[in-house]
């Protein structure tokens, strides 16, 4: 008996995202069997965390890496070495913030999201500048820490990341992306900081990573890894409630190296073989039509199939959403808030034989 049947919990289908509250996504055998390795012995955490950022940072191209938990913890570490004074060695060491002056954390008006709550928590202040050059610029203190970009579908209406790069370079303003859920593409991984020339950027380990869904990584320079490093457990503080264990450090290992190892075409290609199966299968429902929807929610490059029903519909989307969830099998979708007709299935976290099963499913419920 598996532990959810145990605990009367129906294992679920998810054809919505690699969310948090579905557990992310699965982690496959090779970083199981690192975490169950890392397991058996006991180890100094801080020099494994150490010697894995760098392993990690040659294998992603970047200065240096850090094991955060997860991405928003990853925001945590970062903010708070961006806002530590230089003149003092440990000015973080405790939650007081004593001479702490670079307090100010600039965010893009379109891209304010409940991920602030990373950033405020180290005690720094959110100052919002609209989605131009020219506020942000004028948005530039001298209490600026740094700016916090969210990539993805929430910098659609922002200016070029390069640009505003160029402006915080112009005025030393280190800048911290957000990129989550940014895998694929794995050239991400050094994209935003070796290429386009970011301080630093945070990845979620359960997502397209694959790795463990407590974990996430910081990619960038070597004196913010320094900083994150300084401010992470046993230290008493900021960072001691984000612990990283030895079992996620040696899972991370494992997930990027599983990532870097895949042939990403053929990941993508398999994406979209689901993606026509999806539209193909479910053609012909009266008041139903489907299209390929690209990229995927989160931005990704590749497609998810896009299910609308017509105004009228014999059920609510509501109903439908219901059913799925209490039929012989839990199946999840993607709902778009800004389409209240729309429901969205994303191929990401599925093999071949559950997107059947999804199709078939989603089928009978429309027709039914």
């Amino acid at each position: 008996m598996s532990i959810y049947e145990d605990l009367s919990i129906k294992p679920i289908i998810n054809a919505s995202a690699t969310l948090t509250k579905l557990g992310g996504s699965r982690m496959p055998e090779q970083v199981l069997e690192a975490m169950h390795a890392a397991a058996g012995s006991f180890v100094d955490v801080p020099l494994l965390q150490a010697r894995v950022g760098d392993r990690i940072a040659e294998l992603t191209r970047n200065d240096a890496a850090f094991v955060s938990s997860g991405a928003a913890g990853g925001i945590v570490f970062a903010v708070a070495t961006f806002m530590a004074a230089p003149s003092q060695p440990d000015p973080m060491a405790y939650p007081m913030l004593k001479g702490i002056t670079r307090n100010e954390v600039i965010v893009f008006t379109s891209q304010r999201n409940g991920y602030d709550f990373a950033i405020v928590q180290t005690g720094a202040s959110v100052v919002e500048c609209e989605d131009t050059l020219e506020s942000f610029e004028s948005a530039i203190t001298g209490r600026t820490a740094c700016l916090v970009w969210f990539a993805g579908a929430l910098a659609v209406n922002s200016p070029a990341i390069e640009d505003v790069i160029a402006i915080a370079r112009k005025h030393r303003v280190p800048v911290l992306v957000d990129a989550a859920a940014q895998i694929p593409p794995v050239s991400n991984l050094w994209h935003y900081t070796k290429v386009l020339g970011c301080e630093g950027v945070v990845f979620s380990g359960g997502k397209g990573i694959r790795g463990p869904q407590a974990a996430g990584l910081v990619l960038g320079t070597r004196e913010l890894i320094a900083g994150c490093r300084r401010l992470s457990p046993p230290t008493q503080g900021i960072g001691r409630p984000l612990k990283v264990g030895k079992e996620e450090l040696a899972g991370m290992l494992a997930a990027v190296q599983y990532t870097l190892d895949q042939d990403e075409d053929a990941v993508l290609e398999g994406y979209e073989a689901i993606v026509q199966n999806w539209i193909e299968g479910l053609a012909g429902i009266a008041g139903v039509t489907t299209e390929r929807g690209f990229p995927s929610e989160a931005g990704q490059p590749h497609a998810r199939t896009l299910v609308r029903l017509d105004a009228g519909f014999r059920k609510p989307r509501e109903q439908v959403v219901d059913e799925l969830r209490n039929g012989d099998v839990w199946i999840e979708v993607g709902l778009l808030a800004d389409e209240p007709n729309t429901i969205a299935l994303n191929p990401q976290t599925l093999t071949r034989k559950e997107a059947d099963v999804v199709a078939a499913r989603l089928r009978q419920v429309l027709t039914s």
